[in-house]
């Protein structure tokens, strides 16, 4: 069977999706009770480990462990995402480098700038995407931050149209806005990470054929 198919059902009650290319199984995710990585958390600071310049963080869904801490003191609260999935009995992951992403732009606080992937090769295109990203922010307060969030057109943006394209970009950049207007309080999960069927949207090719329902990973064999 030769094309790119995407299916989005469930495995063993789980959310699941399944990218197939070509007749083989190319990518599979697989939801869990564990943090989604992409998560984002209003975290308590609680002790520093020693001999591994870290610290680990309370948050509302168990412990935390940040790396390389400089000036952070025990009960400050701070802003944190999920960078992968906890190995058994060990913290959740995380960063301070908040990542705000969808299908065509990434909002990235504290690095500044407008720029478009490498992959986007035309160069008509990549001026075309600056432009529009210029102008769809104009005037947003995420850019009046100190120091102000940048914008990552992503490579899927390459064939999209803008008005999608610009949808993202500003929902992106709201909901930065958002999170990081509400810094301060007790620990709390401000942000859910994107479950497998919103990320086989977000990262998958486009052009691929969606079968969407119970019963499709049996009707492909996945």
């Amino acid at each position: 069977m030769k094309g790119t198919t995407i299916l989005l059902d469930r495995w063993q009650g789980a959310e699941a999706a399944a990218l197939i290319r070509d007749g083989q199984l190319e990518d599979l995710l697989i939801d869990s009770d564990d943090p989604r990585p992409g998560t984002i958390y209003r975290a308590r600071a609680d002790r520093p480990m020693k001999g591994q310049g870290g610290m680990f963080l309370t948050t509302p869904d168990g412990s935390a462990f940040l790396r390389q801490v400089k000036g952070l003191s025990p009960g400050a609260p701070l802003l944190v995402q999920v960078t992968g999935h906890a190995e058994p009995g060990k913290a959740i992951p995380v960063t301070t480098r908040l990542l705000f992403k969808s299908r065509y732009a990434i909002v990235t606080p504290g690095a500044p700038g407008l720029n478009v992937s490498r992959a986007i090769r035309d160069e008509e295109r990549r001026d075309d995407l600056l432009t529009l990203a210029r102008e769809v922010l104009q005037g947003h307060p995420v850019l009046e931050l100190d120091p102000p969030a940048g914008v990552i057109i992503r490579s899927l943006a390459e064939d999209a149209e803008e008005e999608d394209i610009a949808d993202d970009i500003l929902a992106m950049a709201s909901l930065a806005m958002n999170v990081l207007g509400d810094a301060e309080g007790p620990p709390e999960k401000l942000v859910e990470g994107d479950g497998p069927h919103t990320l086989a949207w977000r990262e998958w090719p486009q052009t691929a054929d969606v079968r969407d329902g119970d019963g499709c990973f049996d009707e492909m064999e996945v």
